[in-house]
């Protein structure tokens, strides 16, 4: 097996092992053009759920009052849009990583 292969199967498999850092490292440490591609678009993609993280915080902070009761439904949604966003990542990091292991 290529070396260029397991380095940009591994980019996107990290994200379960080592999250954005080992694309990152992997993306400056080669001078080979299609694993830095490999690298970046996993780096990339790692950092996606962290898009939610500040609707998350503001939606803590505040809080809505819904029928004299506090229900933190801003909060809510926002962490299960987090979670549903983190497995779609999740699961397109590994059908990369397969296709880039078994692409000829």
């Amino acid at each position: 097996m290529e070396t260029r292969k397991v380095l940009s199967a591994l980019s996107y498999f990290s994200i379960m092992f080592a999250g954005f850092i080992f694309p990152l490292i992997v993306f400056f440490a080669t001078g080979d053009t299609e694993v830095k591609r490999h690298a970046k678009s996993a780096f990339l993609s790692h950092l996606i759920p962290l898009i939610p993280v500040p609707f998350i915080v503001f939606a803590g902070v505040t809080q809505f009052t819904v029928n004299d009761q506090d229900i933190p439904v801003y909060f809510l949604a926002a962490v299960v849009i987090t979670i549903i966003l983190s497995l779609i990542v999740l699961i397109w990091n590994i059908i990369r990583g397969v296709k880039v292991l078994i692409q000829e």
